[in-house]
């Protein structure tokens, strides 16, 4: 592999203007077709097979006028009993008639007619149907929902209009770029070329655009979720900088060692390249491995964010070398273009510099290696525990931002009704004979109105063909909460054995406890292919076994780690005013499983780039101790400054988007990459190959003619090109 890429490093530079223009094209054709070829993003999480997701099928079915997006509009009157007078009656009325006649809307529901009124006469709920699903909702039909109600308000009302139809798409602002600019800075202070920097940051900007260009072209093909292109622009911003940082760094030690340009940007393809495509191949498996789960909405994101990888190694081995070529040698500081000397020598991207940092740190860290790798378990462990208490969920209005017009909302119906009407049952009763139906229904409702835990049941809505009710069950607790779930559980235990019809539970909470439960089940499963990944590739890589083992346990203390972090802060609370989280609760359901299969991929690039110079030295002569410190030394500074990028990357979701969805994603990665490339790559790594010393890197001899030789340190390729 390192000679196909020494091969297509070359040709890159030679023919840089052809290359330059085929991205540019490529580029230009996805931007034109993501605009006129866009589709919407989809907030529907759907889970077939679930008893929540057959529910709603039906529902679409038999009830096609209740099958598009609904709202709720909470009102508050001035005083206790204003419901009742005829004053506050004709405001009601008069918000009911504004809401049927907003664009879009089928048809308000007047809450006095329909008992939605709090036991106080001084709250109301109006439900507004609309004839989309909330996917294909205009922005103007949600900005007219939002604004109903003004007549109201001049009369001393509160009118907070909510529901589903008012979840947006994340909007990506110009804030996150402050992220961008910190890698920059990084990137300026390590390379010391605002060209080299430079180069590097375009490369990655190109690689983004085409990424997701491409992914809103296929947006109006398949359904993705409104949380889909944000992870895709995460992970593509910050591994596209990452890899071509790693080749314009191994470029520029070429250069120093008095190589040509077409023969330095060569090895660097052929050396870091490698490296580049395969922490790249690991991300991508890992990704696209998250389709075995068999959830549509997860396979999409981890097929959507796998593409806009792919993207990013492609860019990094062509479109980078064609860049450097441009640049000839002003990617280097200004002091060092004329010659090498002393100042090239003291360079830290210089080879034979020892005097630097990751030198030292490398020296300290294998004397005191035992210490060493106690207070990492110990600290790692530590941090660990919170995860122990981790819950699941799809989020809820509750936890929106403070000010938004879902959490007042919320706020506004829990004031006035309890936290179970922010997030009621949804009862269906269904079966072939409509006499059984309506036999089963009385059932039905005494049995659920009998279960601890249930307020209310609103009376049966049946189908035109009479084989389908529906009943509204209002739970006591909020729809996050654990006694909630327990209901649901409780609910479907109590119908399960009603003769002659099927009960099915669903909802948005139903819905939500449901996808929880079956990502919690497919996580255990996913966890073990990754870490058996891991430790296959691994072997290919390093032709080891033991540091194929160390570096999956290593993993699964970064991932424990970084669960229970996220856990203390964004579901106990704790510290969570630095993140603007004003309102803890449960994790997104699919974090933990969407944070294994990126932390996976991200891993594998650290180790691979530390280890396998580690590797290399080793094969060449140097003892187990020695090589562990070189590998260090000369991977420390680049692996920091790629590790601060994607830090920098990921905190930018963090601190400048309001969603807490976004935002504990975002934290998460960021954290786990702290994680994972200081204390785990970076300190327990080499302190635990020091103490195995050559035993390491042993492999049996008949496992050793078993495995392909993937070549990935470019020993072949020095062979053939130093044959000296």
């Amino acid at each position: 592999m390192a000679t196909l890429l020494y091969r297509l490093g070359r040709a890159s530079l030679r023919r840089r203007r052809l290359v330059v223009a085929v991205w540019l094209v490529v580029l230009v054709g996805l931007g034109l077709a993501a605009a006129t070829l866009r589709g919407p993003m989809s907030s529907n999480l759907s889970m077939p097979g679930t008893e929540s997701q057959r529910a709603l099928d039906l529902l679409a079915e038999q009830f096609p006028a209740a099958s598009g997006a609904t709202g709720t509009i909470a009102l508050k009157a001035p005083t206790e009993g204003a419901l009742a007078s005829p004053e506050g009656q004709a405001v009601v009325q008069g918000l009911v008639e504004e809401a049927s006649q907003l664009p879009g809307v089928v048809g308000a529901v007047n809450p006095l007619q329909a008992g939605a009124v709090s036991p106080d006469g001084r709250y109301a709920l109006v439900q507004v149907q609309f004839a989309e699903r909330a996917d294909s909702v205009t922005e103007e039909q949600r900005e007219a929902y939002g604004e109903v109600g003004a007549t109201a308000e001049q009369q001393g009302w509160e009118v907070a209009p909510g529901g589903e139809v008012l979840a947006g798409v994340p909007e990506i602002g110009s804030s996150e770029a402050l992220g961008v600019l910190v890698a920059a800075v990084v990137l300026v202070i390590t390379f010391g070329s605002l060209v080299a920097a430079g180069m590097t940051m375009l490369n990655a900007l190109i690689g983004v655009g085409v990424g997701m260009a491409g992914l809103y072209a296929l947006s109006n093909v398949f359904e993705m979720t409104d949380v889909t292109p944000v992870l895709a622009l995460m992970l593509g911003l910050a591994v596209g900088i990452d890899y071509s940082l790693f080749i314009t760094s191994r470029h520029r030690q070429n250069l120093m060692q008095g190589l040509e340009p077409d023969e330095a940007v060569g090895r660097a393809v052929g050396t870091a390249g490698s490296a580049v495509v395969f922490a790249g191949a690991t991300v991508i498996i890992a990704l696209a491995g998250l389709s075995v789960v068999g959830i549509p909405f997860l396979s999409a994101m981890g097929l959507a964010a796998a593409g806009t990888v792919t993207v990013a190694v492609l860019v990094a081995i062509t479109l980078q070398p064609a860049l450097l070529g441009f640049a000839g040698a002003r990617v280097l500081p200004r002091k060092l273009r004329q010659g090498s000397g002393d100042d090239a020598s003291t360079h830290p991207d210089a080879p034979e510099n020892r005097n630097t940092f990751g030198f030292r740190w490398a020296g300290w860290i294998t004397r005191f290696r035992i210490p060493v790798i106690l207070a990492g378990l110990l600290g790692l462990g530590l941090l660990a525990v919170p995860a122990l208490d981790m819950r699941l969920a799809l989020p809820d209005d509750s936890t929106a931002p403070a000010g938004s017009a879902a959490r007042e909302n919320s706020e506004l119906i829990r004031e006035g009704f309890g936290p179970g009407f922010t997030g009621r049952l949804v009862l269906v009763v269904t079966g072939d004979q409509p006499q059984a139906v309506q036999a089963a229904v009385p059932q039905v409702t005494q049995a659920i109105q009998g279960t601890p835990g249930v307020v209310a049941v609103a009376p049966a809505q049946f189908s035109p063909a009479g084989d389908t009710a529906l009943l509204a069950v209002i739970p006591q607790s909020g729809p996050t909460d654990q006694a909630t779930e327990d209901l649901v559980h409780d609910i479907r235990a109590t119908v399960a054995d009603v003769d002659q019809v099927d009960v099915l539970l669903t909802g948005v909470t139903a819905i939500g406890i449901d996808v929880s439960e079956k990502l919690a089940d497919a996580m255990p499963v996913y966890l073990l292919i990754v870490v058996g990944l891991s430790i296959l590739l691994l072997m290919l890589v390093f032709r080891s076994i033991l540091v194929p083992v160390k570096a999956a346990l290593g993993f699964l203390l970064t991932v424990a780690a970084t669960f229970g972090i996220t856990v203390a802060v964004f579901q106990e609370g704790t510290l969570s005013g630095l993140v603007g989280l004003d309102t803890p609760g449960p994790l997104i359901s699919f974090l933990p499983i969407l944070l294994i299969g990126i932390l996976f991929g991200l891993a594998m690039d650290y180790e691979v780039f530390l280890v396998s110079r580690m590797r290399e030295d080793f094969v060449h002569g140097d003892t187990a101790q020695q090589a562990t410190v070189n590998g260090m030394g000369h991977g420390a500074r680049v692996v920091t400054a790629a590790a601060l990028i994607m830090i920098s990357v990921f905190g930018g979701f963090v601190f400048f988007l309001d969603d807490p969805v976004i935002k504990s994603i975002g934290f998460a990665l960021a954290v786990g990459v702290a994680i994972d490339a200081f204390v785990v790559r970076m300190t327990i790594v080499p302190a635990v190959l020091s103490l195995l010393g050559d035993r390491a890197w042993w492999l049996p001899r008949w496992l050793d003619r078993i495995l392909p030789n993937v070549d990935i340190e470019g020993e072949k390729l020095r062979a053939r090109l130093d044959p000296q």
